[in-house]
């Protein structure tokens, strides 16, 4: 892959994923996804509920590129395009001239963080698209379009887009991934120990702008696709159209940029199966069909995180059990944890540690393994926690 510049940019890169993943509890996944996206070139949507770290990750992440060009805004119905794109230049139209003021906007950014992108005013949606698909923008004096240096938009959104306009731009981004609240309850107790103990200051690896601009541009498009990776994605395709999940042309072709991305990060000359997991992340419009895209991926790629996912559906089981039992007496708890819950979690987390130990040696990716055997601790420390009363603090010893 490349050369020493090449590689030198990945490994910076890998560590900056690795340093967010540490500082932000369960959320390795999607750091790894933002710098891929951004690797390719291309845009990502954050979609959860508020307070789930959105924009402190994605401003995080962009700080890690020295000499980039950052800009920032959350929208609304309200929001005038020259506000995002450029002011008026008053002391200029007081003059007789009419110009806008593009320094610290949207037209001079290397990466952009776009929060509640699907409250953007009509005034401003028709630039909004030109911006995010040929990276220009038309002044207001009608005057030639002015090209912006954007490597790529992070956006963010509480909600999914409600109206044809709104759906425009959530076309144009490529990766959409879901983000939640906080599943295990010793991520959730770090988290509140965080709030009154001073941290370590953590480490800060960062990659140049010319760096990452060159990687967009000459490294991740020289890495290989192989023709397994080209039937692959055909057949993933065909698979999909039988569930009537269809994406368009566009869509796949940009695709296939997101797995060099992919490739390039770990550090590879050539993508290989398991940068196709990334298109679980692409591939679906509504939330309700991830699932199915992400079972197609894997049965199609992955044996061992099939079976994963299987052990998943049995852990997610166990959760909705523990809910439904809420208020009843400890004893009935403990009765069901010992009949049946402590076994069963046991067991999918021994099989768990199989089979990443099994995709390691043959390798394949681990993430949606890793992400299952995060969940089987989650549920486990909840059963510890509220149906046997053990002490959040302690759980992870228990583990």
């Amino acid at each position: 892959m490349g050369g020493p510049e090449a590689q030198d940019t990945a490994g910076r890169l890998r560590a900056v994923c690795d340093e967010l993943a540490d500082r932000f509890y369960e959320r390795a996944d999607v750091v790894r996804t933002l710098v891929t996206t951004l690797l390719a070139g291309q845009h990502s949507l954050l979609l959860g509920p508020p307070g789930t770290a959105k924009s402190e990750l994605a401003r995080e992440l962009t700080g890690r590129v020295v000499g980039a060009s950052y800009w920032e805004i959350l929208l609304s119905k309200f929001t005038a395009p020259t506000r995002m794109f450029g002011p008026i230049d008053v002391a200029a139209l007081a003059r007789g001239e009419y110009r806008q003021v593009y320094d610290g906007r949207a037209t001079t950014a290397h990466i952009a963080f776009v929060d509640e992108i699907f409250k953007c005013s009509t005034a401003a949606l028709n630039e909004t698209l030109g911006y995010l698909n040929e990276r220009i923008y038309h002044p207001e004096n009608g005057g030639e379009p002015v090209r912006c240096p954007l490597i790529g938009a992070i956006t963010a959104s509480n909600e999914l887009p409600g109206g044809e306009d709104t759906a425009a731009i959530y076309d144009r981004l490529l990766v959409r991934i879901e983000v939640g609240y906080l599943e295990d309850p010793t991520n959730f107790a770090a988290l509140v120990r965080s709030a009154v103990n001073r941290p370590a200051a953590p480490a800060r690896t960062t990659v140049g702008l010319a760096a990452l601009q060159h990687a967009v541009a000459e490294d991740v498009p020289a890495v290989d696709v192989p023709d397994a990776i080209v039937d692959a994605v055909c057949a993933l395709r065909a698979a999909l159209r039988r569930k009537e999940l269809v994406a368009s042309d566009r869509r796949w072709r940009q695709a296939v940029r997101l797995l060099q991305a992919s490739a390039y990060l770990d550090g590879r000359a050539a993508v290989g199966e398991r940068d196709l997991s990334v298109l679980t992340h692409v591939l679906w419009d509504s939330p309700a069909d991830r699932p199915t895209v992400e079972r197609e991926v894997l049965h199609l790629v992955n044996p061992d995180a099939k079976e994963a996912l299987e052990l998943g559906d049995n852990i997610e089981e166990l959760a909705v059990q523990l809910d439904a039992m809420a208020g009843q007496s400890r004893e009935a708890l403990s009765d069901w944890v010992i009949r049946k819950a402590h076994h069963q979690l046991a067991m999918a987390g021994k099989r768990l540690e199989q089979l990443r130990a099994e995709a390691a040696d043959a390798g394949r990716s681990t993430a949606t393994i890793d992400r299952v055997t995060g969940r089987q601790r989650a549920v486990r420390a909840r059963v510890l926690t509220e149906a046997l009363g053990v002490d959040a603090s302690t759980v992870q010893a228990q583990l």
